[in-house]
């Protein structure tokens, strides 16, 4: 029996690692995006954002660029991907509704409402955006609703767990793959499509859609708690005197708690964590259960006014005013190895600065264009080095290993005042105080 024909529906961030990795997994795919400029870079066999790894696989597989499978190709026609697909993976985006914490769920019923009429035999459609739990229910009627093909046109819910900086390897070797599904041929389907990893020991676990659906929110509340919690206690920690790096390091030994996401700092951000806890709330409010999640509530909060204090941390290095002082930024995106400055915690903090009066200075390894078209008012460095020039305070703000490498005494020659705040906690106090810096980070002792 012939493999089944893969579509990928939004080739963002997630669909376009996903179409690369089922090419290379050796399926025929047919990509679709409603972004002609997006599409252009794909079909050149360029990645439309920084991801280590994906635009090697894309220039392996996407047909025309010399030497690749030919494998992937893209279109604009729903007509075409209706025809060519057996399994239709939605990986479109559910941002954060404005002025609510609600999911926007209109990418993902245009995609399903534009696909469906197009379904004229048996077909799976499968559902790898966050949505609200719910969501996959109402979609399957919509689809048995459009779909010429009737009840031979199904729905599976299929979510994604992949990390910024680790999709190509979260998708080609995923530590769990879940499966929501009201029916056989779901699973048989996607064992099929999975048929690689499964083979080398990936769980595969089947579920119903409401449980699908829960899995990533549940997944990313419990990461950001995690994430929150060491952040109250960096608090503490700064009230008492306490080192909050120590202090992880201590309970992480407990194999309960583990030392991931157990890093202090000026919190997460980023396009998944704090949107979708935010719709989760907003979810579980909507289905009588809102008081089962007000914790999230707490969990949001730690985490914005980590980087109020990151604010405050810098007036406190300027002698308590921040108006005309120049101000060097380390760091824009929300993470490391990602050019994704959504809600970036670091680009907040040097924003708020600015608004503040102080002339802030950024530079950023991968994320300078996007930090530009959010923030065009900031300035831009091509280097930390040119960013720290005549700096009255230097601010580390995402813990690329680059920053890890800087020399101190060469920073130190070009600043205006030695003063260096780690708000990642990933540099070495000693080192930089050896150099005659003024260290500071979040939950540290001053000494």
């Amino acid at each position: 029996m012939a493999s089944p024909k893969i579509t990928v529906i939004g080739l963002g961030y997630l669909g376009a690692t996903h179409a690369a990795a089922m090419a290379e997994l050796g399926f025929e795919v047919l990509g679709l995006d409603v972004v002609p400029e997006k599409m252009r870079k794909l079909e050149q066999g360029q990645a439309p954002m920084f991801e280590p790894g994906l635009e090697e696989l894309l220039r392996a597989h996407v047909a025309g660029v010399e030497g690749s499978t030919g494998r992937l190709r893209f279109t604009d026609s729903w007509e075409e991907l209706g025809a060519f697909g057996d399994v239709h993976f939605v990986c479109v985006n559910t941002p954060q509704k404005h002025g609510e914490f609600a999911a926007d769920m209109s990418y993902v019923q245009r995609a399903v409402e534009s696909l469906a009429p197009h379904l004229h035999g048996p077909a799976l459609v499968v559902g790898k955006s966050t949505v609200p739990v719910g969501s996959a229910e109402r979609l399957a009627a919509r689809i048995a609703e459009l779909a010429p093909a009737g009840k031979e046109a199904e729905l599976a819910w299929n979510p994604e767990f992949l990390r910024e900086s680790f999709a190509v390897k979260d998708t080609l070797h995923p530590d769990r793959i879940v499966v929501g599904t009201d029916g056989p041929r779901g699973e048989e389907l996607l064992r099929e499509v999975y048929a690689r990893p499964i083979s080398e020991g990936t769980p595969f676990l089947v579920t119903d859609f409401a449980t699908a659906e829960l899995v990533k929110t549940s997944a990313n509340s419990f990461l950001a708690t995690k994430i929150s919690f060491i952040n109250a206690m960096a608090e503490v920690c700064e009230a008492a005197g306490g080192d909050v790096v120590k202090l992880a390091e201590a309970i992480g030994h407990d194999d309960r708690i583990g030392h991931k996401f157990l890093r202090a700092g000026i919190g997460f951000g980023g396009g998944c964590l704090p949107k979708d806890i935010r719709a989760f709330m907003a979810r579980a409010g909507e289905l009588g259960a809102s008081e089962a999640l007000t914790f999230l509530r707490e969990v949001d909060s730690i985490n914005m006014r980590r980087r109020a204090q990151m604010v405050e941390l810098a007036r406190d290095a300027l002698g308590g005013a921040l108006l005309g002082k120049r101000i060097a930024v380390l760091g824009a995106t929300f993470k490391p190895d990602s050019d994704d400055v959504r809600d970036s915690p670091a680009l907040n903090v040097a924003g708020q600065l600015h608004l503040q009066g102080a002339q802030v200075t950024v530079y950023d390894p991968k994320g300078m264009g996007n930090a530009r078209a959010v923030f065009p008012t900031l300035g831009y460095a091509d280097s930390a080095l040119d960013a720290a020039r005549g700096a009255d305070v230097v601010l580390h703000l995402t813990e690329w290993s680059e920053f890890k490498e800087l020399d101190p005494a060469k920073l130190g020659d070009v600043v205006a005042a030695r003063h260096i705040l780690d708000g990642r906690n990933t540099l070495d106090p000693t080192l930089w105080r050896k150099s005659g810096w003024t260290f500071r980070a979040l939950g540290r002792p001053t000494l």
